[in-house]
């Protein structure tokens, strides 16, 4: 499964670390990968609260037309991809929680080392 930025496939931000169906639909866990540029904008964006969106990219393998209402109703999917991105189609696909401790964790490791060996 891709992670992708704006559903570009030239555009990989990471992995997907779980999938998971629920009663209120997928949940899903990922690591950004931090070597790559364009993850790090998108990570500070996320925990800056610019970019929170997320939506899937799929191919419908079976479907039905509900009566009376016309609606169709995805009974079966081929989900490629899952992406980041800046305004998702359903307003409740978000992202939760951003990790926060790295940077933290840096910074108060630096901080350490600064007042032990100075």
């Amino acid at each position: 499964m891709r992670l992708l930025w704006q559903h570009d496939p030239a555009q990989p931000i990471g992995r997907w670390l779980s999938i998971a169906e629920d009663l209120r639909g997928l949940r899903v866990r990922s690591k950004l990968n931090l070597a790559v540029e364009r993850a790090r904008d998108i990570l500070a964006l996320m925990r800056d609260g610019a970019v929170d969106g997320l939506s899937i990219g799929f191919r419908v393998e079976r479907a039905r037309a509900e009566r009376p209402t016309g609606l169709r109703r995805l009974e079966r999917l081929d989900l490629w991809e899952i992406s980041v991105v800046t305004f998702p189609m359903l307003p409740g696909a978000r992202v939760e929680a951003v990790k926060q401790t790295a940077p933290k964790l840096a910074t108060h490791i630096r901080s350490t080392a600064a007042r032990l060996f100075s």
